[in-house]
């Protein structure tokens, strides 16, 4: 018969791949910056955006920090590159901020720093779609109100193109991040010209005042401090996704930590020069943006049912001439895609985190299987699932999403660099070479001030935007913390338990084998079941059956003595008209009378063709075993027969759907190693 789901799900992710196919899937350069760096390259969306959203509370008296604020960001966008491409060249493997941390400051700062990451990874796609969504609805005002479902569709999609695999994910998202650069680029070289030429872009919003918030009208000393910092602290959203390209190493064509470096390095300098360029144009042409439409003053309309069009939308309307312009179409439409996308950076560093905590036993070992195209395809499923139920939670607001966001990140910097230092130091204890030593000394001074730097702005953070829903992210880490320690505990007491001790012990044979076949009525399948089980040659062999309906049990035993079969039918009353407790209680009683015996259960089992055939069959089969299995010394095997539609079920040979596929497929001898 025709296997729908098959064609369906080679439809989405294409041909199943050999592992010895994975080199082919490693990046270049070209391919890793889109894929790694989309989410700190489109940040610069919404992170100049975020602080005058912040500063705006108080009016239009406090936008003068924005430079100041700015400049800030930008000085730490510097100092987490420099730093991180430390980690690259030290930490090659993947681990990145995980692996640092847990070599040099122990395991329980490793699970906080992947706690974070993991949550971060969240919001990353949740902050990134629903911001996408933002501008797709600045083009088309009209689509508000399928904001939720716009979300979900994008996720689903970007899961969908990720499964297909990490490089033809990158193909995929190649050229709309290329675009976006390049547009922004365009925009900000032409609105600087227009400017220095004394024709300055004027946003849509320069005409309108701005009505102060009652509580941040006149702030002085400390409260105005808090602002401008909840401002900066907004603002260092443009830093998120920096450290995926840490985690990612393992996906760069060899040498892998130089390309990586090299990727690092090229989308620091883009992030940093379109970041200034955006912030730049919205003052030149004095973008006004609030939280609420409702506090500009001079709309001449209900503010209720006005829609704030974005900053970037504004200064390209501005740029361009119009929000009729060919620009503006064009920013708009390539900033709403690599938004969308920048979630790809969350698609491919979760799975991999996820993977490397798997192997390490901090999370289910399925998190570290590849799928059919090698990609890790549960981790990706696991994101999709939650970022969509998030997006859902939040109605894909961005800013009530945004104040969860950013603090996993900021953990991870901080505790990553700590990391970094305290590895420097060990290396200089055993370099006795003075050119590498002065290497090892510049770069832990440039870990330490990256240690210092993001670890005060995550106190910045902390402070800022824990009441605002930052206690969330806190407390999901937490609980994610905590869940991870159990795993790796359950996974370390199950191989204590499971190791061998003693080989010659465990080899002993059981003294007998006691085998019972279990019967429910007279047919081919239950005389299959006997002949099984006469093979295995027990010292004792029975027939078991529960009665539940005394004429069919009478029926039964005198069917079984009609054909002379020799094995003994044994009968256990059932009042209540149970199966399972009988059973199971029947077979306890055989092991208690003989301890050192082995008992061997078969049972009897239909094989359909149908998923709707199962439904039809097989529940008290499936019961059995499954109370069975917690019996000490009771072995249960199953004994298949095969119904005429199970032969005309889809089987394929090499791989089945759903088959299970481990961990790193073997590298093939020809690759040379990484230097």
């Amino acid at each position: 018969m025709l296997n729908v789901t098959g064609i369906l799900k080679r439809l989405v992710i294409g041909r199943a791949m050999r592992s010895e196919e994975l080199t082919e899937t490693l990046l270049p350069k070209r391919l890793a910056l889109p894929i790694f760096a989309s989410d700190p390259l489109s940040s610069v969306a919404y992170a100049t955006q975020e602080i005058l959203l912040v500063l705006t509370l108080g009016g239009l008296a406090y936008l003068h920090f924005t430079p100041w604020i700015a400049g800030a960001v930008v000085a730490l966008m510097a100092v987490v590159v420099l730093s991180y491409r430390q980690v690259v060249h030290a930490y090659p493997s993947g681990g990145g901020s995980f692996e640092v941390a847990s070599t040099n400051l122990g395991p329980s700062a490793g699970l906080v720093v992947a706690a974070s990451l993991l949550v971060d990874y969240v919001m990353t796609v949740a902050v990134s779609v629903a911001s996408g969504v933002d501008n797709i609805i600045s083009a088309i005002p009209g689509l508000a109100h399928q904001r939720v479902l716009m979300a979900l569709v994008f996720v689903a999609l970007l899961a969908a193109i990720n499964l297909r695999g990490v490089r033809e994910s990158g193909r995929a998202f190649a050229a709309p991040t290329y675009l976006f650069i390049g547009g922004v680029l365009i925009m900000v070289v032409t609105g600087l010209i227009r400017y220095l030429l004394g024709d300055p872009p004027v946003a849509e919003s320069a005409a309108y005042g701005v009505t102060p918030d009652p509580a941040d009208a006149h702030l002085a000393g400390l409260a105005l401090l808090m602002l401008v910092l909840r401002a900066f602290s907004s603002g260092c959203t443009a830093l998120t996704g920096v450290e995926a390209i840490s985690n990612g190493v393992p996906a760069f064509r060899r040498p892998k930590s130089r390309n990586a470096a090299t990727t690092l390095a090229a989308m620091g300098g883009l992030a940093i020069v379109m970041f200034v360029g955006v912030t730049t144009l919205a003052l030149v042409s004095k973008v006004h943006i609030t939280d609420d439409a409702c506090r500009l003053t001079g709309l001449g309309g209900d503010c209720a049912t006005y829609t704030q069009r974005t900053v970037i939308a504004q200064i390209a309307a501005a740029v361009f001439g119009g929000e009729q312009s060919l620009g503006f179409y064009f920013i708009q439409a390539v900033t709403a895609l690599v938004l969308i996308l920048a979630a790809n950076t969350a698609f491919n560093g979760f799975p991999l985190l996820s993977s490397i905590l798997a192997q390490h036993r901090y999370l289910p070992r399925q998190l570290h299987n590849r799928g059919d195209r090698l990609a890790f395809s549960n981790g990706i499923l696991a994101l999709a699932i939650v970022a969509g139920l998030l997006l859902w939670g939040y109605r894909a607001n961005v800013t009530s999403l945004i104040h969860l966001y950013i603090l996993g990140v900021f953990t991870s910097f901080t505790l990553s660099q700590l990391g970094m230092v305290r590895h420097w130091n060990r290396e200089l204890r055993a370099e006795p070479d003075a050119a590498a030593r002065r290497r090892h000394h510049t770069a832990r001074v440039i870990n330490a001030v990256g240690a210092v730097v993001t670890g005060l702005v995550l106190l910045i953070v902390l402070t800022t935007k824990f009441t605002q829903g930052a206690w969330l992210a806190v407390l999901a880490a937490s609980v994610l913390w905590v869940t991870m320690r159990a795993i790796r505990r359950h996974y370390d007491s199950t191989a204590a338990e499971l190791a061998v001790t003693d080989p010659h012990e465990e080899l002993v044979p059981p003294s007998r084998v006691f085998a019972i076949v279990l019967v429910s009525t007279l047919h081919k399948p239950t005389l299959r079941a006997l002949a099984y089980a006469h093979a295995v040659h027990p010292y004792r062999l029975e027939a078991l059956t529960v009665s539940v309906d005394p004429e069919a049990t009478a029926e039964l035993r005198g069917r079984w003595e009609e054909y002379g079969i020799d094995v003994p039918l044994k009968i256990v009353d059932s009042p209540y008209r149970e199966i399972t407790k009988p059973v199971v209680g029947y077979v306890r009683s055989v092991r208690r009378e003989s301890p050192r015996d082995v008992v061997a259960v078969f049972v009897p089992e239909y094989v359909v063709g149908h998923w709707w055939e199962n439904l039809l069959h097989n529940q008290s089969a499936l019961w059995l075993k499954n109370r069975l299995l917690f019996t000490p010394g009771v072995m249960v095997t199953s004994v298949p027969w095969q119904l005429t539609s199970s032969a005309h079920a889809d089987r394929p040979a090499a791989r089945a759907p759903g088959s299970v596929r481990r961990g790193e497929p073997p590298v093939p001898p020809r690759q040379h190693q990484d230097h």
